[in-house]
């Protein structure tokens, strides 16, 4: 009885730190939540009101992409090119849209020989998606987002 009544007491004093509380802090809680975070993806693309019946995440992208393509391609048409000879290359827009919905060309990269034949092709890309429609930002968890991504753009000029 005397050892029953000891190893219960032993046991309750051993088992009270089973039940301490422990502190969390909230600073803890955030840093640990943004090591899991993948801020390479965001929960919707930018998008123009033409992409808004698309459902999918790459869809919207693709739609996103296909309808700058279409713009420029228009208002590049429009443009009096003149090359010596035929031109089939493609240049590299680095684009940013910030999380406001304005968007910017942050470089080109461009061959030499797209650059010797068409000296201000840079001002001509820029003049040409001066005019877009009103670009809804990116959104990542409820917030709307500044995103940079790259199009590639086919030039092909007979």
């Amino acid at each position: 009885m005397k050892y029953t009544l000891l190893f219960i007491c032993c046991l309750g004093l051993w088992s009270c730190n089973y039940f301490e509380k422990k502190k969390v802090y909230t600073k803890d809680i955030l840093e640990e939540e943004l090591q899991t975070f993948n801020w390479n993806e965001v929960d919707e693309y930018p998008t123009f009101v033409s992409c808004d019946s698309v459902m999918s995440k790459n869809h919207k992208r693709q739609c996103f992409e296909q309808t700058l393509l279409q713009i420029l391609n228009k208002n590049l048409a429009q443009q009096n090119i003149v090359v010596i000879e035929d031109v089939l290359d493609t240049i590299d827009l680095k684009i940013t849209i910030t999380k406001e919905g304005r968007f910017n060309i942050d470089s080109i990269s461009s061959s030499e020989e797209i650059r010797r034949q068409i000296p201000k092709i840079d001002s001509l890309l820029m003049r040409c998606l001066d005019s877009l429609p009103t670009i809804y930002p990116a959104i990542k968890r409820s917030q709307q987002v500044t995103t940079q991504f790259s199009l590639p753009v086919v030039v092909k000029i007979n």
